[in-house]
């Protein structure tokens, strides 16, 4: 190809992005090249533009989530079920490429924890050839390696499927560590796209109660009509008396797990007192550091003999697990996609995700993007 592709590039933390033009390349054997349709925004890339991911290499085309479109195919390549991939095909991927080859891949089968895995948008620069790689453009290459999801005879908007890549896949591998059991009482810490999809499937795994702790009264509402049964707005109560009203809910013992969707020390240090003994405390949110805390070890954890797990991203079938949840219920998930935006407007999209405007703003080809 002789053609060119537009991408927004990160130049310089905390500075607008810059669009720059980059040759398209012929994928080599396995790879695809994706003509990008949506291009999800997700608050790890806000961080990375401000300076907070240690990870960021610069200059970086931000975004590691994105739905798109078959342009050219290296040879025969095969999506997760064994599809042909052809060009005009629309296509889903994970967004991180393990090796596939170390003991966390093939023995310990923990593929997230790979100590070479990458992931588009985050890990790598632009730089170098073949330069794109990150869905802040019109294409993007695929590294051999990626698992790819077909989507041929899917009708349902792309812009809607982008959150199953990261924040709901990411939720799913929360369920897979500690999932409630029918008539369980779940708490959720953050109604961003993280928590939303934490409160979805705990309530579709069985929860009696999903209770979601927030600050903003139009996401609390939107956590409701995904399957939360009561919400408490923080800036409305302190955290004795969201504590007094989850005991309430449980007569008296606590959550049974108690799911931190914030990155932020002081929500752990809350959400530790939310759990009953013998419950689970599960943290996802710190996609980047998020302070420190005080932790007293045998009152908070040995005493009530908690567990507290942590969960790094995920992995392919956290990632089809999620898109099989939007794809059976996508209108209920389309609110989740607050903002819209071409992909000239990548800053201002980010700077909406900076301010709490959007709950989760996507890009869009050009011409396409509308608030």
């Amino acid at each position: 190809m002789n053609a060119q592709a537009t991408a927004m590039v990160l130049v310089g933390f905390k500075t607008p992005l810059e669009e720059r033009r980059y040759p398209i390349p012929e994928p080599a054997a396995g790879e695809v090249l994706v003509r990008l349709t949506a291009s999800g925004l997700c608050f790890s890339d806000v961080h990375m533009w401000q300076g907070e991911d240690p990870r960021t290499p610069l200059p970086i085309i931000l975004g590691h989530e994105g739905v798109g479109e078959v342009a050219e195919v290296g040879g025969e390549v095969t999506d997760v079920t064994g599809k042909v991939l052809r060009v005009g095909d629309p296509l889903f991927w994970d967004r991180g490429v393990v090796c596939g080859r170390c003991h966390y891949c093939t023995v310990l089968r923990e593929p997230y924890l790979c100590p070479n895995r990458f992931v588009y948008g985050i890990h790598r620069s632009c730089e170098h050839p073949p330069h794109l790689l990150g869905s802040y453009a019109d294409y993007l290459l695929l590294d051999a390696r990626t698992r790819t999801f077909s989507l041929v005879g899917c009708d349902v908007d792309p812009a809607v499927l982008v959150a199953a890549g990261c924040s709901g896949a990411t939720a799913a591998h929360c369920l897979e560590v500690a999932a409630p059991s029918l008539g369980d009482v779940v708490v959720v810490q953050g109604p961003g796209p993280l928590g939303l999809f934490l409160a979805a499937m705990g309530a579709r795994a069985g929860a009696r109660d999903v209770i979601v702790i927030g600050g903003t009264d139009a996401r609390l509402k939107l956590a409701l009509s995904l399957g939360a049964t009561c919400t408490l707005n923080r800036r409305a109560t302190t955290p004795e008396e969201r504590r007094t009203s989850i005991l309430e809910l449980t007569d008296g013992r606590g959550a049974d797990i108690v799911y931190e969707a914030v990155g932020a020390a002081v929500a752990v240090t809350e959400g530790l007192t939310l759990v009953r003994h013998g419950g689970a405390y599960v943290s996802a949110g710190f996609g980047q550091p998020g302070g420190s805390l005080p932790l007293d070890p045998f009152r908070d954890v040995v005493r009530k003999n908690v567990r507290f797990l942590g969960v790094w991203v995920s992995d392919t079938r956290h990632a089809r697990q999620a898109l099989d949840l939007i794809l059976s219920e996508p209108d209920t998930f389309a609110p989740i996609i607050s903002h819209r935006f071409p992909l000239s407007d990548a800053t201002q999209a980010l700077e909406a995700m900076h301010r709490k405007e959007a709950l989760k703003a996507v890009l869009l080809p050009a011409g396409e993007g509308s608030r």
